[in-house]
């Protein structure tokens, strides 16, 4: 079963914010953030500031949590896609039985525009992403300011 959920309250009657922050640091291996880092793309999910929002989906079965995604609107949908898909991670033991494929054809179904994401080049994930019709724009190229 796959929920949508659009605010803590909702979230935390499944699971809290720092669990499931653990959980996508966990089952995102080698492409993972901080869970810091995860828990303001939650936190900027369910903003109520304008040019903010989002929400998350749980896939759960039997009550256990077997994949997430965190999706963020971007709020500059006349030059870049509307919705940023942030984190996609189903868990180790699911995988290959095709979570991922429900969760993004459900991501799919609920956003209402264009969807970005970002993947790096050897991630085995890239695959499926092109299989479901992403395609690569351009490349991405970042400038990091020393501190």
């Amino acid at each position: 079963m796959i929920r949508i959920i659009n605010n803590k309250s909702e979230l935390e009657a499944i699971i809290s914010q720092q669990e499931l922050c653990l959980y996508l640091h966990e089952h995102l291996d080698k492409f993972t953030d901080a869970p810091s880092a995860i828990s303001k793309s939650i936190d900027y999910a369910f903003s109520g500031e304008s040019g903010k929002g989002g929400y998350l989906l749980l896939a759960l079965e039997e009550n256990e949590l077997i994949g997430a995604v965190v999706i963020n609107k971007t709020g500059m949908e006349e030059f870049i896609p509307e919705y940023l898909l942030v984190y996609i991670a189903v868990h180790k033991d699911w995988r290959g039985k095709g979570i991922g494929s429900k969760l993004i054809k459900h991501v799919f179904d609920t956003c209402k525009g264009a969807i970005a994401l970002h993947v790096e080049y050897d991630n085995p994930a890239k695959r499926l992403y092109e299989r479901l019709g992403f395609k690569s724009k351009y490349a991405e190229m970042r400038w990091l300011k020393d501190d």
